[in-house]
């Protein structure tokens, strides 16, 4: 057993998210948002390169000696499994560990609204899932990639860095691919998947104009593309998308996406009311012929009156969602208040505790 293996067994039992093992500091967990020391003790620089070296393979270790940082999987057999970052910094070798559940939550364990089911059933377009580091995105898929697996028969193919949750087959045939392991780039998976006959991609991250640029064109051919970016609400993932292409090409890209865009769900997880734990405040953008005329026209400004509009169809946005945990109990008026991006909205219920 690794030395490290008793760390992230404090951070399962304790319902933690990641551990953080970093050479001349004491190892902390962040538990429900925060950060928490787990023991005294401050980790010397060789008892963390021995620890973190010692579960590496071959490639990753070559890896890191050529980047000095390095991604990878690693599992706790019959417990939980872990997205590795393993990277050198100034008192030498530190080691981020994020906790993936063994397997998938369905959309009714996460107490998903009904919409974000419905656009499961869509047979082809792009669906992004948004927030920032650590705001619950690959939970999210997986839930709506296990809702496909469980509903159609078809090939569902994954692309991640690395693979995060293992899916089994249900109703859909299943590959995934890592990259570094199965393929060199998300871009090249891309490239190759095109001509796998899947039903459904799944991106694990967006993050260069040939990847979003392949993406668009795999959903304009009739494929389920899902993926991930680092934005904040549906105007801001809509404008990031079409910025990342050249300026002359962007007037192209705001139509195709107008037509093949299917839904933006936006998130971020808050503390919960009176217990330990998060919550998840959503905001939807469902592609509406109202949605699809903004961004063909570029009025991306305007997408939240529109999102606000359909409320009908379970569209809303962030603010809203954060209103409602409100009025529900299940959040504070202080935590309403911080995570608003509108925050003159909650200025009279931010003192509510």
């Amino acid at each position: 057993m690794s030395q490290i293996d008793d760390y992230l067994k404090q951070v399962v039992q304790r319902s933690g998210s990641d551990l953080h093992f970093i050479a001349g500091e004491p190892p902390r967990a962040r538990i429900y948002g925060e950060l928490q020391i787990l023991a005294p003790e401050t980790l010397t620089a060789s008892k963390v390169e021995a620890a973190l070296v010692e579960i590496m393979s071959t490639k990753s270790r070559e890896d890191f000696q050529r980047r000095d940082s390095t991604d990878f999987a690693y599992s706790l057999q019959d417990l939980a499994r872990f997205r590795v970052n393993v990277f050198r910094h100034v008192a030498g070798m530190g080691g981020v560990f994020r906790a993936i559940p063994s397997k998938a939550k369905s959309l009714e364990d996460l107490k998903m609204p009904a919409v974000v089911a419905q656009l499961c059933k869509q047979p082809q377009g792009l669906i992004l899932v948004t927030g920032k580091t650590g705001s619950g995105k690959s939970t999210t898929l997986a839930a709506m990639i296990d809702e496909i697996n469980r509903k159609i028969s078809g090939h569902i193919l994954t692309i991640e860095d690395p693979i995060e949750f293992v899916h089994t087959r249900k109703k859909c045939l299943i590959s995934q691919r890592e990259i570094g392991v199965h393929c060199p780039s998300f871009a090249a998976a891309l490239h190759s998947a095109l001509r796998e006959d899947p039903d459904v991609i799944l991106v694990g991250e967006m993050r260069d104009l040939e990847t979003v640029s392949i993406a668009v064109t795999a959903a304009e051919m009739g494929i389920l593309v899902m993926g991930t970016l680092h934005t904040n609400g549906a105007g801001q993932t809509v404008d990031r998308i079409i910025n990342s292409f050249p300026t002359d090409k962007q007037s192209h890209v705001r139509t195709m996406l107008s037509t093949s865009l299917r839904g933006v769900i936006s998130q971020q997880l808050v503390a919960r009311k009176g217990e330990s734990g998060l919550v998840a405040a959503l905001e939807i953008m469902v592609n509406t012929p109202a949605v699809s005329n903004l961004i063909r026209q570029g009025k991306l400004e305007q997408l939240e009156t529109a999102i606000q509009g359909g409320a009908r169809i379970g569209m809303r946005t962030m603010d809203s969602a954060l209103k409602d945990l409100l009025d529900q109990g299940r959040i504070t008026g202080k935590t309403a208040y911080e995570s608003a991006l509108e925050k003159r909205r909650f200025e009279d219920v931010k003192e509510l505790v």
